[in-house]
């Protein structure tokens, strides 16, 4: 019944600075419309998990943290340090990948993960 996501939608306390940090940051390009669109590629896979309330891989008052896969993880913490984003979690491996999570203008944390 489900083909994929439809979108990721979230509010924010300053759309511009946040729109600005996501294109900088992650390269995401974003459209006048303050949206992009992702398209799959072969091998990118969506996950969709629930948490316990209380569970703590993260922090209990953020109700959502957003995913996003990424080609090379060392590249992309090398382009992190290179425009001085710093890790809040620094990179983890285990059998799903590799992870670190940085931090939004919002205070969101970010996971981004190599498979």
């Amino acid at each position: 019944m489900i083909k994929g996501f439809g979108g990721i939608f979230w509010r924010t306390k300053n759309l511009d600075v946040t729109k600005k940090w996501y294109s900088e940051v992650l390269k995401i390009e974003i459209n006048n419309w303050n949206g992009t669109m992702i398209k799959p590629q072969s091998g990118n896979e969506t996950i969709f998990s629930f948490f316990a309330e209380d569970d703590s891989y993260f922090p209990t008052e953020q109700q959502v943290m957003i995913n996003f896969q990424v080609h090379n993880l060392d590249e992309t913490i090398t382009h992190l340090e290179q425009i001085g984003v710093p890790l809040v979690k620094e990179k983890e491996v285990s059998e799903f990948g590799q992870f670190v999570w940085i931090e939004d203008p919002d205070g969101r944390l970010v996971e981004l993960w190599e498979k």
